[in-house]
């Protein structure tokens, strides 16, 4: 009998938990028959599947991408089941959701009551941080990323485009002055952020051009909404997406300086495993939040 869901079960979890031993005492087994599983996937299919050391246990090239359709295709027959246990037309279950800060308080956060109300037993495990996480080794359903996408087998769904912003309060314009060039930018305190993509170089438009401005400051932190929330309180300059502080800028807590000089645009999108048919608990979300979100961004 062919047993391939099983094997990928057992190469899944060895993946995320890092170790043969480890997958072998969640499964109740031992490390050398977990070992032979994985070695006869690798002979079937015969390309390696980890690069095997004393330390580490790494993926190869073709032992992600076997990862990745496996976890899609598990997903999906999880889904199948569920829907014919409970009826087709009712979604159950866990959709596991990343965004950034500020996507996620503003964006998604204001519109889950009323998922919540369509879909009752739809459990969100949410998890909001600026950084990039891996949707495969995260067990992340879905992430909504501002910026290029990577090359991958992930499927995209476009929610709209941001453009940055360069805020500050009132209250440290009146202590600091107006930025009137973006030299001036130099002798302002400008907040940055500590992730690993992160830059101190403001890409701004100057003469026709778009320079790269280095600029200095006295915080770098994770997240954009320690950043607006600072700024707000008057301790600099922020660069910000249009979604984050286009509220704060309507009510005054802040003023947007150098407007011309801003040009930068980064696309949004829904990211999720590939596959054609998503499970169900991650399509209804889907199709409840994006037409949703697109209507946010363009009135943000």
């Amino acid at each position: 009998m062919d047993n391939r869901a099983g094997e990928m079960q057992v190469f899944v979890r060895v993946v995320e938990t890092g170790s043969f031993s480890e997958a072998a005492r969640q499964l109740l087994t031992s490390p050398s028959t977990i070992s032979k599983l994985v070695l006869r996937i690798e002979q079937r299919l015969g390309v390696r599947l980890f690069e095997r050391s004393t330390r580490h246990l790494g993926l190869t090239d073709e032992g992600r991408l076997y990862y990745e359709r496996s976890q899609a295709l598990l997903a999906e027959l999880d889904d199948i089941e569920q829907a014919l246990a409970r009826g087709a037309n009712h979604a159950r279950g866990t959709v596991r959701v990343n965004a950034s800060v500020g996507f996620g308080t503003w964006g998604i956060e204001p519109l889950l009551p009323a998922f919540w109300e369509a879909h009752p037993d739809i459990l969100v495990d949410l998890s909001l941080s600026d950084d990039l996480v891996d949707l495969y080794l995260e067990r992340t359903d879905i992430a909504f990323r501002v910026g290029a996408l990577a090359d991958s087998t992930l499927r995209a769904r476009k929610i709209g485009i941001a453009r940055r912003r360069m805020v500050a309060a009132p209250t440290y314009l009146e202590r600091h002055g107006l930025p009137a060039r973006i030299e001036d930018l130099d002798r302002h305190n400008c907040l940055g952020f500590n992730f690993r993509r992160a830059s101190p170089v403001w890409p701004l438009r100057q003469g026709g051009r778009i320079v790269d401005r280095m600029v200095r400051g006295n915080l770098l932190a994770n997240n954009g909404e320690t950043v607006r929330r600072l700024a707000i309180a008057g301790a600099g300059i922020a660069r910000l997406a249009d979604f984050h502080v286009d509220h704060d800028i309507a009510a005054g807590r802040l003023v947007e300086v150098l407007a011309e000089s801003g040009h930068d645009c980064e696309e949004v999108h829904a990211l999720y495993p590939g596959g054609r048919h998503p499970p169900q608990r991650v399509r209804v979300f889907l199709d409840f939040m994006v037409p949703r979100l697109q209507a946010f961004m363009k009135h943000s």
